[in-house]
C-alpha cells in the first residue's frame, strides 16, 4: 500500500494537548482514523492498542513513540500521527514522548503492520526526518515528511568494513560500533563490520563481499584475508579514524570511485610493527605468569637451580632439593624462559607476515632465533622482521611464470632466509647486540631520578592519546622489553601497566566526587569504566577525552605520570604484559603496584574535577 493510503491530512494533528496517559493518546489518535473513515468501532481499536501497549510500551529513543496493534475494528493499515504539546511517558529509554505514531492494522495483516513498522523504525533513528516532523508548521509538512520515508525506494550501496588494533580488545570492537552506529543513521548504505578482535572474529558473509560497492578497512595491524578486498574501491585509515569520524568515513568511502593507493612506507612498517607487538603479548602474557608463578612457588631458589643447569630430560631436573614443589617451580620457570625466546621469534615472524603474508612468516621466526642466539633481542627481531618481509614482498612482484608456484612455499621463504641471515651474522647483529646490552646496562644502573623521569615519560605516554599510537609505543617499549628477562625490564613494565590503568580509574573517581560537572551519559559511563580499568584497558576513557579533550587528557596525563614516577621509585616489577590488578601476584612487591596506582588515580581525578568546575565558574561569569 503506497503512503498516501497509509497516512493522509486528517490523520495527522500538530501540537496538541492529547492528554496525560498513553491511553488518552492513542484514544486521541483514534478518534482521528474514525474521523478519516477508517474505522467504525474506535473503542475496539484503542483496546486492541491499550492490550498491545500493556504486554510491552512502545517508546523508543528520541522521545517518541510507536503504540501499534493488529485489530478487526480496521480493514487497511493506517498511520496516524500527533505531535504532542504536553510530552507524555510512554516507558522510553529518555524521557516521555512527544512524536507518536499510531499503526493500526486489520486483524489480518500482520505483514503490512510489520513492514509499516521496520520501515519507521529504521527512518526514526535518521536525526533529519525526526528534525523535520518537530519543526512541521503545518500537518502537510508532516504527510510530505512521512511519506518521503515510507514510499523511499533509494538503492542502498553495501559497504564492507573490518576493524583491528594491535591488542584487539578495544579500539577494534569501539570502531565497529561506531561505524555500525553511522550506517544505521542513514537510508543510503548497507555497512557490515568484521571485528578481528582477541574475542574472535565473524567473518563477512562471502557473498556479501563479492556484492559490496566499497571497503573500509580501519586498522592499525594487518587485516586477516586482506585479500578479499582486491578490486574494490576502499578507504585505508588508522582506527581511531573510524571511533573519531564514522560518518565522515562512510561519505568518502561512497565518494570513492577506485581502489586506494597503497600506504606509504612508514605507514606500512609501523602497522606491521603493531602486528608483531600484538601476535607477541599472548607469547609474554604466558611466559611472563610462568614465570611469575615458578617465582611464588619456588622462591630466588629455584632460579639459583635454574641456573645451575636444570634439566627437564634428566630424573627430576637433577635438582639438589627432593620434592614436586621445587621441580613445578622449575619446570614453570624453564618453560616460562623459553616462552620468552619463542616470543622474539613471534614478533620477527609476524612483522614478516604482516608485510609479506606467508611468505614473510618462516623467514622472520629464523631471524628472530637468529637474534636471539646473537643477543640482539627484540631490536634485532624488528630489523629482522621487517628485513624478511621487505625481501618477500620483493620477490612476489616479480613476474616470473616459471616460478610462480614456488614463490610463496621455496622461493621467498629462502631468499627472505638468507638475506636475513647475511644481514644479522655479517653485518648489524652484533652492533644489535651491542646496543641492546648497553640499553639494558643503562636501565639497570639507572638512579633513582633517572627512574622517576623515565616513569613520569611512560606514564604520561600512556594517557595521551588512550590506546592511540603515542600508548601503543609507550606499550611496545614496555612488552618488548620483557625478552630481556632482567628486572630493570619488569619495572619498566610495571610502570607501563600502572599508568595505563589510571585514565579510567580516575574519571570513575571524579564523576563519584564531582557528578555536576559530567552529563547523565558521562555518569553512567563512570560506573561501568573502572572494572576494564583495572584490568588495564585504557580505552574506556576515550569518550570523556573526545567530549571534552582540554580538560580531560592533561589532568589524565599528570595522573598517569604520578602513577610512573611513583611505581618506578617504589621499584614495583612485573613479569606480564597485561591483566592490570588481576594478574597481582606477578607484581614485586605486590603492595607497590596498589601504591602507585592510587597515587596516580587520586592526583588524576582531583585534576580532572579542577579543570571541570574551573571551566563551569568561567562559564557562570561569562553569563
Amino acid at each position: 500500500m503506497d503512503s498516501p493510503d497509509l497516512i493522509r491530512l486528517e490523520l495527522v494533528a500538530l501540537d496538541v494537548d492529547a492528554g496525560a496517559h498513553p491511553r488518552e493518546v492513542i484514544a486521541h489518535l483514534a478518534g482521528l482514523v474514525e474521523s478519516a473513515g477508517r474505522t467504525n468501532d474506535s473503542a475496539q481499536l484503542i483496546a486492541d492498542v491499550t492490550a498491545r501497549e500493556g504486554k510491552a510500551p512502545t517508546g523508543v529513543a528520541g522521545r517518541i513513540a510507536i503504540p501499534h496493534a493488529r485489530s478487526s475494528a480496521v480493514s487497511v493499515p493506517t498511520l496516524a500521527f500527533a505531535r504532542l504539546r504536553h510530552p507524555v511517558d510512554f516507558s522510553g529509554p529518555d524521557g516521555p514522548a512527544d512524536l507518536v505514531f499510531l499503526i493500526a492494522a486489520p486483524a489480518d495483516g500482520s505483514k503490512a503492520h510489520l513492514s509499516i513498522l521496520s520501515t519507521l523504525a529504521r527512518a526514526l533513528v535518521r536525526e533529519q526526518f525526526v528534525e523535520k516532523l518537530r519543526a512541521a508548521t503545518d500537518p502537510q509538512a508532516a504527510v510530505e515528511a512521512i511519506a518521503a520515508q515510507l514510499n523511499h525506494k533509494k538503492k542502498r550501496r553495501r559497504i564492507a568494513a573490518v576493524t583491528a588494533c594491535p591488542t584487539g580488545v578495544a579500539h577494534t570492537y569501539m570502531a565497529a560500533d561506531a561505524l555500525a552506529r553511522a550506517a544505521a543513521s542513514r537510508d543510503d548504505v548497507e555497512l557490515r563490520v568484521e571485528a578481528q578482535g582477541a574475542t574472535g572474529t565473524q567473518p563477512l558473509d562471502p557473498d556479501f563481499i563479492r556484492g559490496a560497492d566499497a571497503v573500509i578497512l580501519a586498522h592499525d595491524v594487518a587485516v586477516r584475508g586482506a585479500e578479499r578486498f582486491e578490486g574494490k574501491p576502499l578507504v585505508d585509515v588508522p582506527v581511531r579514524r573510524a571511533i573519531n569520524e564514522p560518518a565522515q568515513l562512510i561519505d568518502a568511502v561512497l565518494n570513492a570511485t577506485e581502489t586506494s593507493t597503497e600506504p606509504s612506507t612508514p605507514a606500512r612498517i609501523y602497522r606491521a610493527v603493531m602486528t608483531g607487538v600484538s601476535f607477541m603479548v599472548p607469547f609474554l602474557a604466558a611466559s611472563g605468569l610462568l614465570l611469575a608463578l615458578g617465582t611464588l612457588i619456588g622462591g630466588t631458589d629455584a632460579w639459583a637451580e635454574v641456573a645451575r643447569g636444570f634439566s627437564l630430560a634428566a630424573p627430576h631436573g637433577g635438582l639438589d632439593r627432593s620434592g614436586w614443589l621445587p621441580y613445578l617451580a622449575a619446570v614453570l620457570i624453564v618453560t616460562g624462559q623459553a616462552g620468552i625466546n619463542l616470543a622474539v621469534s613471534a614478533l620477527s615472524g609476524y612483522i614478516g607476515f604482516a608485510l609479506a603474508g606467508r611468505a614473510g612468516i618462516a623467514p622472520g621466526f629464523i631471524g628472530g632465533a637468529v637474534s636471539v642466539m646473537l643477543g640482539a633481542g627484540f631490536l634485532g627481531a624488528v630489523v629482522t622482521g621487517i628485513v624478511a618481509g621487505g625481501v618477500a614482498l620483493w620477490i612476489r612482484g616479480i613476474n616470473a611464470r616459471a616460478l610462480e608456484s614456488l614463490k610463496t612455499t621455496v622461493v621467498s621463504p629462502l631468499v627472505a632466509t638468507l638475506a636475513v641471515l647475511f644481514l644479522m651474522v655479517g653485518v648489524i647483529g652484533r652492533p644489535l647486540a651491542a646496543l641492546s646490552a648497553a640499553v639494558q646496562g643503562w636501565l639497570g644502573e639507572m638512579g633513582s631520578t633517572s627512574a622517576i623521569l623515565l616513569g613520569v615519560v611512560v606514564g604520561a605516554m600512556m594517557c595521551v592519546d588512550l590506546g592511540g599510537p603515542v600508548n601503543k609505543v609507550a606499550y611496545a617499549f614496555g612488552a618488548a622489553g620483557l625478552t630481556a628477562g632482567t628486572q630493570a625490564s619488569y619495572v619498566i613494565m610495571a610502570a607501563v601497566m600502572v599508568s595505563g590503568m589510571v585514565p579510567p580509574l580516575a574519571l570513575s573517581l571524579a564523576t563519584l566526587l564531582r557528578a555536576s560537572a559530567f552529563t547523565p551519559a558521562e555518569r553512567a559511563a563512570g560506573r561501568t569504566i573502572w572494572l576494564p580499568g583495572l584490568a588495564f584497558v585504557t580505552e574506556g576513557a576515550i569518550p570523556f577525552a573526545a567530549a571534552d579533550p582540554a580538560r580531560v587528557i592533561t589532568p589524565l596525563m599528570l595522573g598517569g605520570a604520578t602513577a610512573g614516577a611513583v611505581s618506578m621509585a617504589l621499584g614495583t616489577g612485573v613479569s606480564a604484559p597485561h591483566g592490570g590488578i588481576f594478574v597481582i601476584f606477578a607484581f614485586s612487591p605486590w603492595w607497590g603496584v596498589c601504591v602507585a596506582l592510587a597515587s596516580g588515580v587520586a592526583v588524576g581525578a582531583l585534576a580532572v574535577v579542577v579543570a571541570k568546575q574551573a571551566a563551569l565558574g568561567r562559564r557562570k561569569v561569562s553569563t
